[in-house]
């Protein structure tokens, strides 16, 4: 089954960093905001894999984390996976983020999540986080 890790970022706001997937119909989910992460690749953990993935989508060497909880995704995703979600800090202003992969990016506050047009299973993820 493929591994795939990503990280839910906050700032000191508490407010989540989120990034638009690219509107290209050969991708999964275009159009579709996204959390930061992706596969992780062989040799891999998933903790190197997530702070891989979050330098090479916005070039930020994540410092603060923690492992928060895997998810068995068999639905609702381009394929069969475990998610491995890790919980990180980011203390950098919108304007000083530079997205490389994805349309755009903002900070949200917990209570839009439910309203956002997230890719895959990330809003069932995000909602989990906010009741812990």
């Amino acid at each position: 089954m493929i591994k795939v890790a990503t990280v839910i970022l906050e700032n000191p706001k508490g407010e989540i960093l989120i990034h638009l997937r690219d509107n290209k119909p050969t991708i999964p989910f275009p159009n579709h905001w996204d959390l930061f992460g992706g596969r992780v690749e062989k040799g891999e953990t998933p903790e190197q894999a997530m702070l891989r993935e979050v330098k090479e989508e916005i070039g930020y060497n994540l410092k603060e984390y923690h492992f928060f909880k895997k998810y068995r995704v068999n639905t609702g995703d381009a394929h069969p996976n475990i998610k491995y979600v890790y919980i990180g800090k980011i203390n950098k202003p919108l304007g000083r983020i530079t997205l490389y992969e994805g349309q755009k990016l903002r900070f949200v506050q917990k209570e839009e999540i439910p309203n956002i047009k997230f890719a895959n299973v990330l809003k069932d993820i995000l909602i989990d986080y906010m009741r812990k």
